[in-house]
């Protein structure tokens, strides 16, 4: 306490001086409109920077959060996507409606195999997150494949990379289906068959999912024809088809589960017997 009192006393000039500048300086802005806007504007000025900074650095450290709302806010828009009968203006689309015939989930991959005759993926996500056998797995850019089993935690995805792989597929805005095929020689492109010598093909046509399954719904994107040719009864196209993904960087994928899909089944079955 003495030093304080000590220090004080030796600086007492100079602490009277700072007193008196900022009262005079108070003064000035208080009784001047011009300066008084400029002190106010440098206040502003510093005030911000010192925010944007501390607020690039939250930033920096909420990243993770940030990013899996943006994930959500995909699901949303994706879900608006399959379901194109709702309308868009509907609050129900932003939580689970009776109206929507998909329902999406987000998962990460954590194993991936491509070079492979029999190729799988495994997800993050299983049993607990609702997942479960026969969801279709797509990504922003299209389908992955179909999961195949699962755990509590995780879950198996068999490939389109993979020779047992058959998914119904159509060339874009036409009516001709077929089933997509894997031939295991090349990871960037599978294999369409069964489309009939009087189909319009040709190269760079889309070619998406056929919704004549209760896994995927119409139109999720596959790839585009990249090559084609008879087979050889001449009556069919083989077509090989570049996928729009990259089968050797995946990341982040979306479950899709077809909310009507035990009453398709229940029908089809009843046929069947």
């Amino acid at each position: 306490m003495q030093q304080i009192v000590n220090f004080l006393i030796k600086n007492k000039t100079f602490i009277v001086f700072l007193l008196l500048f900022f009262f005079s300086l108070f003064l000035t802005v208080q009784t001047h409109s011009y300066q008084k806007l400029k002190f106010f504007n440098s206040a502003n000025w510093l005030s911000g920077n010192i925010y944007n900074k501390t607020n690039q650095i939250s930033d920096y450290f909420h990243l993770k959060e940030y990013n899996k709302q943006l994930v959500e806010e995909n699901i949303q828009l994706r879900k608006i996507l399959l379901n194109k009968n709702i309308d868009v203006k509907d609050s129900t689309l932003y939580k689970d409606s009776l109206y929507s015939d998909y329902r999406l989930y987000s998962a990460n991959i954590i194993k991936n195999s491509y070079n492979k005759k029999r190729n799988y993926l495994l997800i993050n996500k299983g049993e607990n997150d609702s997942i479960s056998q026969d969801m279709g797995v797509i990504t922003s850019k299209g389908i992955i494949g179909i999961i195949e089993n699962t755990s509590t935690g995780y879950a198996n995805v068999q490939s389109v990379l993979n020779s047992l792989s058959e998914i119904n597929a159509s060339v874009a805005n036409t009516d001709n289906f077929g089933s997509l095929k894997w031939n295991g020689k090349n990871f960037r492109t599978v294999q369409l068959v069964d489309i009939l010598r009087s189909a319009n093909v040709k190269k760079g046509d889309t070619i998406i999912t056929g919704g004549m399954s209760s896994i995927f719904p119409k139109g999720i994107p596959i790839g585009t024809i990249e090559e084609f040719s008879l087979d050889a009864s001449k009556n069919y196209y083989l077509i090989d088809v570049k996928l729009f993904n990259d089968m050797t960087t995946l990341d982040h994928v979306y479950v899709i589960e077809n909310l009507n899909r035990e009453e398709i089944l229940t029908l089809e079955n009843s046929i069947d017997e």
